[in-house]
């Protein structure tokens, strides 16, 4: 990789202190920067490498760290082997949270560092320091879980400057044991723009498609039990979406319960189906978008 294509960024690298989750996000001026800059495993660490990004600094950091490393020693390993590490930047938690970063001399300005409680911010060719001092300081102070903490320094970065040459690509990976489709790996959030005039809010837009589709991050607190005006207009949605013939079922029935499921699955809203009679207020609003009945549904409420 030429160093005038290298994914000069800012990004995040944190892990999340209650649940373990590692994590990174990232902007660059770069094509598909998702594909280069984040490395992560499930309780080990994670990784991303930039400015004039030696790529094996993912696979073979994650590897020491699985060796008992801890990110410090990998950082200075990895440093150690490597002819052009002035030109490199660097950001590792290891699963114990402990958090390092390095910046090379000769990463074009401005160029630096910040490492926290379990997390570290770095960034270059950016608009100023201010990039990942703002993004520091946003996540640190969000409410929430990883994610929420992630995207609110990433979107601080960039009203901070960011990439001083604009924006191009981002991307969030975020790994949980178990934690991917069905189980199956440890992929909890793996989401992606890798060309669009706007990628931050571009990669908001189809995480919340993603975090609605896949994740089940609701409280559940807000579920809703499926019963008197609420049942009526699901039926009547099933009904105009053609998964229901009628909505003369006074209870939550069998044929509505199957009409809903049909539809849940249409629309691959498995991780979010309920067998206990209740259902999550973002499916009730989904679901009566496709049908066009939200709006009618919120004047009910509000005349209520």
């Amino acid at each position: 990789m030429s160093k005038l294509n290298s994914p000069s960024t800012f990004s995040i690298v944190a892990r999340d202190s209650v649940t373990g989750d590692l994590g990174i996000i990232v902007q660059s001026k770069f094509p598909a920067v998702g594909s280069v800059v984040p490395w992560a495993k499930a309780n080990i660490g994670a990784i991303a490498t930039q400015a004039w990004a030696n790529v094996g600094y993912g696979p073979n950091g994650l590897d020491l760290l699985e060796s008992g490393m801890n990110a410090s020693e990998t950082l200075k390993t990895l440093l150690d082997s490597d002819e052009g590490r002035e030109h490199r930047q660097i950001g590792i938690v290891d699963s114990k949270g402990n958090a390092v970063a390095y910046t090379g001399e000769e990463c074009m300005e401005w160029a630096g560092h910040i490492v926290g409680s379990e997390f570290t911010c770095q960034g270059n060719i950016l608009a100023s320091e201010a990039v990942v001092t703002d993004m520091a300081e946003a996540y640190e102070i969000t409410d929430g879980d990883l994610i929420d903490k992630l995207f609110a320094g990433l979107i601080a970065g960039q009203a901070a400057g960011g990439d001083r040459r604009g924006m191009q690509s981002a991307a969030i990976f975020v790994v949980r044991e178990n934690g991917g489709y069905e189980g199956g790996n440890d992929r909890y959030v793996d989401v992606r723009v890798d060309e669009h005039p706007s990628p931050i809010d571009e990669l908001i837009r189809i995480f919340n498609i993603y975090d609605m589709t896949l994740l089940s991050r609701e409280d559940p607190n807000l579920l809703v039990k499926i019963e008197g005006d609420l049942l009526a207009i699901i039926q009547d949605a099933l009904v105009t979406l053609g998964h229901l013939e009628d909505s003369h079922e006074n209870l939550f029935g069998k044929r509505t319960q199957s009409a809903l499921t049909e539809w849940i699955n249409t629309n691959n809203f498995e991780n979010k189906a309920r067998d206990d009679g209740t259902i999550w207020p973002s499916v009730v609003d989904y679901l009566l978008e496709d049908a066009d009945l939200l709006t009618e549904w919120l004047k009910r409420k509000n005349e209520s």
